[in-house]
């Protein structure tokens, strides 16, 4: 029996030292640190909502999904302090309170400080105040994060909801072109845009690596999302370096697109990355993509009727497209399955051809 009660101690004191720890990496440790316990719940609350929002059509599936992220989230406190409570009642019932049933009221009294359940021991009453600092820490530890949390969230939302003026709803880089060309800002399109769509991209790394649960929170418009804003984003680059002729001397820079695309697909698989998404780490410029030739061509017939002046020479235009292309087509078009984005040309209106599965125990992965 000596050995069944240093063990329940031991289990005890490891499941709640887990728990802290993983309180601690999940709200506070300032890089993308996996938390069993908190990507096992968000799997299992994600789960639920998945199967709720099955066989629904987009906007109902969205009015589901958009509780999802909000839903795991305030409750994540209460699964570390569920988890807090049954470690201390291995703890106790190891030293010596007996039943089960009273080691299990006095962890519980404990825990959430309601003081109905106590034992006068020195000992025990040492790890009761232990035990009661946990709780209250815990659920404080979160809260005072969500305004961060949602501070992040509504810096994101500022730049998405603008693309939705410029690009529509949902946003296409032929609209957004052509929209910039109509009213006479093409040749600042490198300066105005993609500049500010850089630094967009690295607050979405820090944020949605650091705190996850961003990754799944919808926007307040169910055509907007921040993949779908991203893969435009990429893909308006993309056209500009490779297909679009500039005017003769224009005021532009090819380097800040080039420099907006490869920050813009750092972010999106080290977001991969946490979630365990597998992708090519280097493709070669001629690895295929989802973006077809015709659908490339059909892009490139409205730039035209538009009035921009595409290069001669398309099939080489074509190859420098998909070979900007080739560098975040996986990850993106992983990403707006992962979060159910709303149909968006050329990133979640083909969700599920690569179908690179998120898993539940991440991976390091080596750049």
């Amino acid at each position: 029996m000596v050995v069944l009660h240093v063990l329940a101690v031991a289990a005890g004191a490891t499941l709640s030292a887990v728990t802290v720890l993983s309180a601690i990496r999940t709200v506070v440790l300032p890089r993308a640190a996996g938390s069993l316990i908190t990507r096992v719940w968000f799997v299992a609350v994600g789960r639920v909502f998945t199967l709720a929002a099955r066989g629904r059509d987009f906007p109902r599936r969205d009015r589901i999904l958009a509780y999802y992220a909000p839903v795991a989230l305030i409750a994540l406190p209460g699964v570390w302090v569920a988890l807090v409570m049954i470690g201390f009642t291995g703890i106790y019932w190891g030293t010596g309170v007996r039943p089960l049933r009273d080691a299990f009221l006095v962890s519980g009294s404990s825990v959430l400080t309601l003081g109905i359940a106590f034992k006068r021991a020195l000992p025990h009453a040492s790890l009761s105040f232990a035990e009661a600092t946990l709780g209250l820490g815990l659920v404080a530890l979160l809260i005072s994060y969500l305004p961060s949390i949602y501070a992040s969230f509504a810096r994101r939302e500022v730049l998405v909801g603008k693309l939705e003026v410029r690009a529509g709803a949902p946003p296409s880089p032929a609209v957004l072109l052509a929209r910039y060309s109509r009213i006479g800002m093409l040749d600042q399109v490198d300066s105005e845009l993609f500049g500010e769509w850089e630094h967009w991209f690295m607050e979405v790394e820090e944020s949605h690596t650091n705190l996850p649960s961003l990754v799944f929170l919808r926007s307040p418009v169910p055509e907007r999302s921040w993949v779908t804003a991203a893969g435009c984003l990429l893909d308006t680059a993309s056209i500009v370096l490779s297909t679009v002729k500039r005017p003769p001397g224009a005021n532009v820079t090819s380097g800040t697109a080039a420099l907006m695309i490869r920050t813009g697909f750092f972010a999106l698989r080290r977001v991969a990355d946490y979630f365990g998404i597998d992708y090519h780490h280097d493709p070669s410029p001629d690895h295929p993509i989802s973006v077809t030739r015709s659908e490339y061509d059909s892009v490139c017939t409205e730039l035209s009727a538009a009035g921009l002046e595409l290069r001669d020479d398309r099939d080489q235009a074509w190859r420098d497209f998909a070979g900007w292309r080739v560098n975040y087509d996986a990850v993106l078009i992983a990403l707006a399955e992962l979060v159910d984005a709303p149909p968006a040309l050329w990133s979640s209106d083909r969700a599920g051809l690569h179908r690179p599965k998120p898993k539940l125990f991440r991976r390091e992965r080596k750049h």
